[in-house]
């Protein structure tokens, strides 16, 4: 029997166990959502929290991730910090990160690669939960496809979280919210489609028949009738691992140029407002 590297060793194992938080952590993801509750910020829960709504799956986590739109973060910031939180935008793009201690707050606008941009519609849908006590709205299960859609690195794909969402739900989803999220990237809905078919094939049925016969039809015709015009859109996968293609083989980069576009763009915080 192999054993697993140290590396392997560390990632999580599906599993409905629920973790066990340090009282502490429970303290300061209570307080959080109730600032959030009390300051009127609209958000919704996602990340572990959210795959255990929709799945049963349960993911020890240190952080506890907001969804939020964009023209919202400054205000939560500021509340945050009126709390002793330590507060910054680690990306303009897409995050800001609140801190006390050693657990973490994310505050999330989006996708890294601009792909997919939280909306007030993300909040709308949420779906009422209670969280630590609190009263919440969590990510609905397309929103958080949506949201997986892009972890495609090489050292983070969430393909598997999303066939367990399909999987969970039995199907039970949206699926013209979920072609408006993908938008111009359907291949990738597409492609982790096939990925949950091939993983639980005695289910396909939990994708509507019209669903499979459009997507499948949509993907034949773009191999029968290729656009010649078409940019390469590796890096909007791995922007490390297509590297090459941008930078000697002169292909464009999606990346990039989908991150440079994106508005509205986080604000720089400041830690001391007085400064």
């Amino acid at each position: 029997m192999r054993v697993p590297t140290e590396d392997e060793a560390k990632l999580p194992i599906s599993s409905s166990k629920p973790p066990e938080f340090a009282p502490e952590q429970e303290d300061l993801f209570r307080e959080v959502l109730s600032l959030l509750n009390r300051g009127g910020i609209p958000y919704v829960v996602s990340g572990a929290f959210a795959l255990r709504e929709h799945t049963g799956i349960c993911r020890d986590t240190k952080d506890l991730d907001v969804f939020l739109p964009a023209e919202n973060v400054e205000a939560a910031m500021r509340l945050l910090q009126q709390e002793g939180f330590e507060c910054k935008v680690a990306d303009t793009v897409w995050l800001a990160k609140a801190h006390r201690g050693d657990f973490y707050v994310d505050l999330i606008t989006g996708m890294s690669t601009a792909t997919v941009t939280v909306n007030q519609s993300w909040i709308d849908r949420g779906s009422p939960s209670e969280l630590f006590g609190v009263p919440v709205k969590v990510l609905g299960p397309e929103e958080l496809i949506a949201s997986k859609l892009f972890v495609t690195r090489r050292e983070r794909f969430d393909g598997a979280d999303i066939a367990h969402v399909i999987y969970g739900t039995r199907g039970r989803l949206d699926w013209k919210r979920l072609y408006e999220l993908a938008g111009e990237h359907w291949q990738i809905l597409f492609w982790a489609m096939v990925l949950y078919q091939y993983a639980y094939p005695a289910h396909s049925d939990y994708v509507p028949q019209e669903v499979w016969c459009d997507l499948i039809a949509r993907f034949q015709d773009a191999i029968e009738n290729p656009d010649p015009h078409a940019e390469f859109r590796g890096s909007l996968i791995d922007p490390r691992m297509f590297a090459i293609d941008v930078d000697e083989w002169g292909m464009a980069d999606l990346h990039e140029r989908y991150r440079e576009a994106r508005q509205p763009k986080l604000p720089i915080f400041c830690q001391n407002p007085a400064a």
